[in-house]
């Protein structure tokens, strides 16, 4: 995994997210989409550290309170953060031209 990749759950969310630009893979362990697409938000993630966006992985099962506090309600699931707000999702196993279009319409 790369350093650039943020590990975020129900303790650190707040001060990993709430200033800034950053996208949240919502996954499960068990989901075969989620394995698909684990690489791209790896390199994604290694793409936009210096643009100053953050990405990172939340595991619904160890995360629950923010599974239910954005709705998620498939995995995997994007959200797409602006200090702290959402502002775009994206939910299933998304091309990375997809997703990279969505992160740079954010980030601008």
């Amino acid at each position: 995994m790369t350093d650039n990749l943020l590990t975020i759950d129900d303790t650190n969310f707040d001060s990993e997210i709430g200033k800034g630009i950053a996208m949240l893979d919502f996954y499960a362990t068990w989901c075969g989409p989620c394995k698909t697409i684990a690489p791209l938000i790896e390199q994604l993630a290694d793409e936009f550290a210096d643009k100053g966006v953050k990405v990172g992985k939340v595991d619904i099962e160890q995360a629950q309170a923010l599974a239910v506090k954005y709705s998620i309600q498939g995995v995997p699931t994007l959200l797409f953060f602006k200090d702290g707000e959402v502002v775009d999702r994206m939910t299933g196993a998304h091309p990375k031209p997809s997703i990279e279009e969505k992160l740079s319409s954010i980030s601008g």
